[in-house]
């Protein structure tokens, strides 16, 4: 039976300005600026304000689909050793994030648990959210955090600082040309 969650049945949403997002963030990791840097920060802002209403919820489903996309790619690579990604990704990131207190909310927490399941299981993030109402504004920062650590994730795995991010590129290219 068709689940409702399917992803044939989600909005892809903007991928390539949430791409963009992580990659800003795991690039100034990477370069050990971890202080937000107020020139940054004022233009993600005005970023955000630019995207209006609409804007916004397509950001937030690409966001979803990178997630989705990076646990697919997870649970490929996972099933190749005979591992689950639920078991090997879930709890770690859990974990991650209840070490981020004042960028994640603990009772955010339990919706990205839910949010990965989904997309390792084979659901849509996106439309699995949607079943609980609108997304608020404490999910925001969370969202972000959790897509990150997933193309962190990825990164660390594959010991290059940029695959997480050309295989979305590569697949978002492969896309266009079809």
């Amino acid at each position: 039976m068709p689940s409702p969650c399917d992803p044939q049945h989600a909005p892809v949403g903007d991928v390539g300005a949430a791409l963009m997002m992580i990659d800003s963030r795991l690039k100034a990791i990477y370069d050990e600026r971890t202080e937000t840097d107020p020139e940054q920060q004022a233009l993600t802002d005005q970023f955000a304000a630019s995207l209006g209403p609409s804007g916004v919820d397509d950001m937030l489903d690409g966001a979803c689909t990178l997630i989705y996309m990076f646990m697919q790619w997870l649970r490929m690579a996972y099933e190749d050793h005979d591992k689950d990604v639920i078991e090997c990704v879930v709890p770690n990131l859990v974990a991650t994030l209840r070490m981020m207190p004042k960028s994640v909310r603990p009772e955010a927490i339990p919706t990205m648990a839910g949010l990965l399941i989904a997309a390792g299981t084979g659901l849509s993030p996106s439309l699995w959210r949607k079943q609980y109402g609108y997304w608020t504004t404490d999910e925001m920062n969370p969202l972000e955090a959790t897509a990150f650590l997933l193309a962190e994730h990825i990164n660390r795995l594959t010991d290059d600082r940029d695959f997480a991010t050309r295989l979305i590129s590569e697949a978002l290219s492969s896309a266009d040309d079809n």
